[in-house]
C-alpha cells in the first residue's frame, strides 16, 4: 500500500525590517489596508547617482564661489570691510567766540557750506593784528582731511589757540556690502572751544585806527600804532597798528593778489608796531631821566640850568674843536619841571652826563633806570612776538665798533637818541608808572586780568615833580596841543630824528588822563614822516580826545 507523502506548506510571507524586534508590547498600529509603515518600492540606483551627482555639483559650486571671493577678489572686500563697513568721520568743533569788553563779537563763527567746519569772520578794519587768523583743516585731493582742527595763525587766534580750540568729535557710518548707509551715530559729541572777553573797547580801538590811518596818509607817515591802558590794572583799551592786513584774506587765502601786494609793501603791514616795532623814543624818556635825577639827588625840584640853545664840551683829540650840543631851541632857566615841559635837551645832557662842575648820572645808572622802568625788556603783555628793545652800553660800542664810549653817547642816550630802542608797550608802561606813583604794572589784553606788578624805588614826591612837569606841557609847553575842555591831560611829546642824513622822524607823545587822578595812559607814535612835518604824535591824539568826548565820554567821568 502505498504512503501518503505529507505535504508541508512553506510560509513564504517576508519578515518585515520593522517586525524584527517587534514584540507584543510594541506592535505598531499601522494600518496596512493603506500601506502604512511598508516600504513599497526600493530607490533605484541611477536614482541615486543622480541625486549624488547633483549634490556634488552645488557643493563645487560653494567651493569656486568661496576661492573666488576669498582669494580671487578678497583684497578688494576686505579693503571695503574695513574702510566702508563701519566709517568715522570728524565733527569739527567750534572754535570759541572772541569778544570786545561790552559783549560786541570781534571774531564769529559762519555757516560754511562746502565744508564740515565753521569758518571764522572777524571784525575789520583796525583789527587785525589784534585778532590774528587761523589756518582751516586742510584736506588732500581725495577729500580726506590730513589736519582736522583750525589752527591759530597770528594775534588772538595765536596767543590763546588751545584755549579757543575745541574737542572734535565723531560721527560713525554703518554701510551694507553695496556702500549703501545703513546707520548713522555720533559715537562723541564735539565740545566747542571756549569763549574770550578781551580788554579792549571796539569803539576805541576803531578812534585809534583810524585817526592814525588818517594823518599816516595824508603827511606821509610809514605807519603808526597807538596804545590806551588802565593805570591800575594794566588792561588794554586799545592796541592800534597801521597799516594793517585783511584777517578774513588771509584766513580764507582769497585773493592770492593782495597777500601778494602785502608781501612787498615796503610799509610793512605784518608788522605789529604797538608790540614788535622797534623805534628810538626821543625826548618820551625824559620823564623818566628827570625821576632818576631827582630820586638819586644829583639834582633837586630847584635845580636849575640855563638853555642858551646849546652847550660846548672840550675835544681832548682837538682842543681848537669843542663838541657842541644843541638843543632844540633856547629855552632859558629850566628845572625838573620845566625842562619836561619845554623839553629841553640841555638839561638832560647834564643830569645824564654830567658837565663842569655838575654831577651827572652817568651811562651806569642812566641804563639802570632805564631798565627799571622795563626798557629793555618785554613787558610780559600776552600778545605773541614782543618785541626786547635796546639800551646802548660801552661794552656794546667797544665790541660792536671797537671805539671807546664818550661823553657825548651818554648825553644823546638820556635824551632818548644814539642806539636806544624801544616799543611803544614798553613806552606806555614806563609812563603808567609815572602816573600811578612807582608800579609798574604787566599790560594785558584780557578783560578783568591783573598781570604781575614791579615798584619803581622812587619817592612819591619825585613822581609828583615829574607829573608837574607833564602837567605843565599840556598847559603851555610841548604838549599844549592836547590841552581840551574834555578832560585834563599830563603829558611828553618827543621827535626821533632818522635815517642818514636826519630828513625823517618819529613823532611820539604819550601820558595819561585825567591829570590829578590819573585812570588811563596813553601813547602814540607816527613812524618815519618827513622832519619838515611840525604835524604828528600831539595832533593824532588831540583828535582821538575829541572822538572819543563824543563816542565814548564815560573813559572821561571819573573824580
Amino acid at each position: 500500500m502505498r504512503k501518503r507523502r505529507r505535504i508541508v506548506r512553506r510560509n513564504t510571507h517576508e519578515i518585515d525590517p520593522d517586525e524584527v524586534l517587534l514584540d507584543a508590547s510594541n506592535l505598531p498600529s499601522f494600518d496596512t489596508h493603506q500601506v502604512e509603515g511598508r516600504i513599497i518600492a526600493p530607490i533605484e540606483k541611477k536614482t541615486l547617482l543622480l541625486f549624488g551627482f547633483l549634490v556634488l555639483g552645488i557643493l563645487f559650486f560653494f567651493a569656486f564661489e568661496a576661492f573666488f571671493l576669498q582669494v580671487v577678489r578678497g583684497g578688494y572686500f576686505k579693503e571695503r570691510s574695513e574702510n566702508n563697513s563701519l566709517r568715522q568721520q570728524t565733527i569739527f568743533a567750534d572754535r570759541g567766540v572772541v569778544t570786545d569788553r561790552n559783549g560786541v563779537p570781534l571774531i564769529r563763527n559762519v555757516v560754511n557750506t562746502e565744508d564740515n567746519f565753521a569758518l571764522r569772520e572777524y571784525e575789520t578794519p583796525g583789527f587785525s593784528h589784534l585778532l590774528g587768523y587761523v589756518q582751516y583743516p586742510r584736506r588732500d585731493a581725495a577729500g580726506f582731511y590730513f589736519t582736522t582742527k583750525s589752527s591759530g595763525v597770528a594775534g588772538v587766534e595765536k596767543q590763546f589757540d588751545a584755549v579757543l580750540t575745541g574737542e572734535n568729535g565723531a560721527l560713525l557710518t554703518e554701510t551694507d556690502a553695496r556702500g549703501n548707509v545703513a546707520s548713522t551715530g555720533i559715537a562723541r559729541k564735539p565740545i566747542p572751544g571756549k569763549n574770550i572777553t578781551l580788554s579792549i573797547d571796539a569803539r576805541v580801538q576803531r578812534i585809534f585806527y583810524n585817526r592814525i590811518k588818517e594823518l599816516a596818509d595824508r603827511i606821509p607817515f610809514s605807519g603808526g600804532a597807538g596804545i590806551l591802558m588802565n593805570v591800575h590794572t594794566g588792561e588794554i583799551i586799545a592796541l592800534a597798528s597801521y597799516p594793517e592786513f585783511d584777517s578774513n584774506v588771509l584766513a580764507n587765502s582769497s585773493d592770492a593778489a593782495l597777500i601778494r601786494s602785502y608781501q612787498k609793501n615796503v610799509h610793512k603791514p605784518f608788522l605789529y608796531r604797538p608790540v614788535s616795532g622797534l623805534y628810538a623814543p626821543g625826548s618820551v624818556v625824559k620823564p623818566i631821566v628827570a625821576t632818576a635825577a631827582l630820586e638819586t639827588g644829583i639834582v633837586t625840584p630847584e635845580t636849575s640850568f640855563v638853555s642858551t640853545g646849546s652847550i660846548s664840551v672840550p675835544n681832548p683829540y682837538n682842543p681848537n674843536k669843542p663838541s657842541v650840543f644843541l638843543d632844540w631851541r633856547a629855552n632859558g632857566v629850566v628845572n625838573a619841571a620845566r625842562a619836561i615841559a619845554v623839553s629841553s635837551n640841555i638839561y638832560f645832557y647834564i643830569v645824564g652826563g654830567g658837565y663842569k662842575d655838575q654831577e651827572g648820572l652817568g651811562i651806569s645808572r642812566l641804563i639802570a633806570w632805564m631798565k627799571a622802568f622795563g626798557l629793555s625788556e618785554k613787558t610780559g603783555i600776552n600778545v605773541p612776538e614782543e618785541a626786547q628793545g635796546f639800551l646802548p652800553t660801552p661794552q656794546w660800542k667797544e665790541k660792536t665798533y671797537n671805539q671807546p664810549w664818550r661823553i657825548g653817547d651818554t648825553y644823546y642816550t638820556a635824551i632818548g637818541q644814539y642806539a636806544v630802542q624801544v616799543t611803544p608797550i614798553q613806552i606806555i608802561r614806563a609812563i603808567t608808572a609815572i602816573a600811578n606813583r612807582g608800579t609798574l604794572v604787566t599790560p594785558t589784553i584780557l578783560k578783568g586780568g591783573v598781570g604781575s606788578t614791579k615798584t619803581i624805588p622812587a619817592k612819591k614826591k619825585v613822581f609828583d615833580e615829574v607829573v608837574k612837569g607833564m602837567k605843565e606841557g599840556v598847559r603851555d609847553g610841548v604838549a599844549r596841543g592836547l590841552a581840551n575842555p574834555y578832560v585834563s591831560v599830563a603829558a611828553k611829546t618827543g621827535t626821533a630824528q632818522i635815517g642818514v642824513l636826519k630828513n625823517f622822524h618819529n613823532s611820539w607823545v604819550t601820558g595819561f588822563f585825567p591829570a590829578d587822578n590819573p585812570q588811563y595812559s596813553f601813547v602814540i607814535v607816527m613812524e618815519r614822516g618827513p622832519s619838515t612835518n611840525l604835524v604828528g604824535g600831539v595832533s593824532v591824539m588831540r583828535n582821538i580826545i575829541e572822538d572819543m568826548a563824543k563816542e565814548t565820554p564815560e573813559y572821561f567821568k571819573h573824580p
